[in-house]
């Protein structure tokens, strides 16, 4: 349990960093999709501006699963973008889109144009070790439980950025982005390891009135 809280204390301080490093993002330029090519792999991106011209892959959208804005559970809608020959592809969020009542049924989306003009920043989910997998189902639109990037680009056959563009604006595509870059905030993590020093605390009395209690006897 005290391993636990001193975990919780690390990630906040990495949470703090975090947002300090997104916040700075925001006051600065866009930047264009070869800046972004080199820069180093391992280097984090969400909350980059990003500028750019693609073409739209149409016939692969993703529909990133169990996703909940506003009460209403949906997907989160999202499409391939090819934006130089040779290079790899990138994913544009167009939204939220609620799920149809039958598990069956998958959403109505309508046709892109060919090409876009965009403008906007970059986020990377975080990896949950419980839940990685891709689990794509048959068909397109393709349901996905998470965004696996190896097995997202043997699915495409393409190499990706292992990011996704969130537009600030795009014409003719009317759904909810909602710009989420940290799920849980520094301060939810020192409220877990306080709780987890609770526990060991409360767990280390019971052993002492335990021990003297038996001394006692």
């Amino acid at each position: 349990m005290v391993k636990l809280g001193f975990w919780q204390l690390q990630r906040a301080e990495e949470k703090q960093l975090l947002a300090q490093e997104i916040a700075a993002k925001a006051d600065a330029g866009p930047s264009s999709f070869s800046a972004l090519l080199r820069q180093d792999p391992g280097s984090r991106l969400t909350g980059q501006k990003l500028q750019l011209s693609a073409n739209v892959l149409s016939g692969k959208q993703l529909l990133l699963d169990n996703q909940v804005y506003q009460g209403r559970v949906g997907y989160l809608l999202l499409q391939p973008l090819q934006v130089e020959p040779e290079q790899p592809w990138l994913l544009l969020e167009l939204g939220f889109i609620p799920a149809p009542e039958k598990r069956s049924e998958l959403p109505e989306i309508l046709p892109l144009p060919p090409r876009l003009t965009l403008e906007g920043r970059l986020w990377q989910k975080g990896s949950n070790p419980l839940s990685q997998e891709l689990l794509a189902e048959a068909g397109w639109p393709k349901r996905i439980q998470n965004l696996n990037w190896p097995q997202l680009e043997h699915l495409l056959g393409h190499k990706l950025i292992p990011a996704v563009l969130q537009p600030v604006q795009l014409e003719g595509v009317d759904l909810p982005r909602p710009w989420q870059p940290l799920p849980m905030p520094a301060e939810k993590h020192l409220g877990y390891a306080l709780q987890w020093f609770s526990m060991a605390a409360a767990l280390l009395l019971l052993l002492v009135w335990w021990r003297w209690k038996l001394n006692r006897h």
